[in-house]
């Protein structure tokens, strides 16, 4: 992005307003122009006047201010936004976003901007991990925001835990790569059909219990939206996710690892890409038993028998006419010598892979950072792509991808 950078900093009235000032600062001192809009509550525990000292503008706290409606009303004022960054945003705020509420300036301004919304959280941890919060920031995430996990620590209500929001450098950090590192995919993959495998498969046991792994979907749902973005055909075949299917893309529904298989295989040959991002079991039970099978029958430890699963991906770069082939790694150690040796071992084009040990990022989480191989000319090249929302890893993927399909072809 060139030219100097428009945030728009929304508080709302947790504790963790009194970072605010700060952020602002941090925020400057990249680059960045910040206006800031302050919910009522919010004034509780941070002044507008230290808010006005760092950033150089008039803080905003009322739709209808007839004093500041004149020079910029809520629509010019979401107009003026490259990024809404709202922080701290208590578990109240996080609610009204996820139902689409416009009921202050802040949410009114999030509704009628087009500006990507970076969120940071911060309350109680008993607030943090309610099932309606996590629910509610889970849908946040479907409509495209990204949300920077709180911090784990000593919280002002004397509680130790997740809910802290987290520190202004960091946040600053997270913030300008945003937007720096923001990429255009419109049209990259303009006329190509692409195949996108999401979310975990289920391999039965019995009647009621299954093997599985923490797969999301998220990761798989950015790519087909990236890719449809780019203006693709896209067919997304997806194991079983609570995700909203994106807009224009085709969904296909499996369970099992066989069942994404065969879907897979049906419609590779006539794919100009595949990306294979869904957690696909290596292995499933020998026998599916008929009936649940009861504790008291497997007295002592009980022996279940396995055996490997087809894999997929690797099935699919060997075909004659086979499509460009993007895979996704999961690891825990020696990440990069791994994803190295699968790009090499299944005869693949490209792989992402990330560090699952890392609880910010992968498996459950809104964000990633991966490592991107691929094959070229004369060997293997990398490239790192940095902590950020899932969407935009999404979008430098589906860019490099679509590059070297290009050259591939060309």
């Amino acid at each position: 992005m060139s030219g100097q950078m428009n945030i728009l900093l929304g508080i709302a009235g947790g504790i963790g307003a009194y970072k605010t000032p700060m952020l602002v600062r941090e925020l400057a001192k990249a680059g960045a122009r910040i206006r800031t809009v302050m919910t009522r509550a919010a004034h509780e525990f941070v002044t507008p006047l230290s808010l006005q000292a760092v950033s150089g503008f008039e803080v905003r706290s009322e739709t209808f201010d007839q004093s500041a409606e004149a020079a910029m009303s809520h629509i010019e004022l979401a107009r003026w936004a490259d990024l809404i960054v709202i922080a701290p945003a208590t578990a109240h705020l996080i609610a009204r976003l996820a139902h689409g509420l416009a009921d202050d300036l802040l949410t009114t301004v999030v509704l009628a901007s087009t500006a990507p919304v970076v969120i940071a959280p911060a309350m109680n941890m008993h607030m943090w991990s309610h099932v309606a919060t996590e629910r509610n920031c889970e849908r946040l995430t479907e409509m495209g925001y990204s949300i920077i996990r709180p911090d784990v620590g000593e919280q002002a209500c004397g509680d130790e835990g997740p809910g802290r929001m987290v520190e202004p450098h960091y946040l600053a950090a997270q913030v300008m790569a945003l937007l720096q590192k923001s990429v255009r995919i419109e049209g990259s993959l303009a006329g190509r059909k692409v195949l996108v495998t999401a979310g975990p498969t289920r391999e039965a046991i019995d009647p009621v219990r299954y093997l599985t792994n923490h797969s999301s979907g998220r990761q798989g749902f950015a790519m087909s939206r990236a890719a449809c973005e780019a203006g693709a055909e896209v067919t997304l075949v997806s194991g079983p996710v609570s995700l909203e299917t994106p807009p224009g893309v085709q969904r296909i529904d499996v369970v099992s690892a066989k069942d994404m298989r065969d879907a897979v295989m049906a419609r590779a040959p006539q794919m100009d890409m595949m990306i294979a991002v869904a957690a696909v079991s290596d292995f499933a039970p020998v026998e599916l038993a008929e009936h649940k099978i009861k504790r008291h029958k497997a007295a002592g430890n009980w022996m279940l028998e396995l055996a490997a699963n087809p894999d997929v991906l690797a099935e699919v770069a060997a075909l004659d006419d086979a499509p460009f082939t993007v895979g996704f790694a999961a690891e825990t150690r020696d990440v990069k010598d791994n994803a190295r040796s699968k790009l090499e071992a299944k005869g693949i084009d490209m792989i992402a892979v990330n560090d699952v040990s890392n609880q910010m990022i992968g498996f459950n989480s809104s964000n990633n950072a991966m490592t991107l191989m691929w094959r070229e000319a004369g060997g293997v090249a990398s490239e790192r792509l940095a902590f950020s929302s899932k969407d935009e890893i999404a979008a430098r993927i589906i860019v490099r991808a679509g590059t070297c399909l290009s050259a591939r072809d060309g």
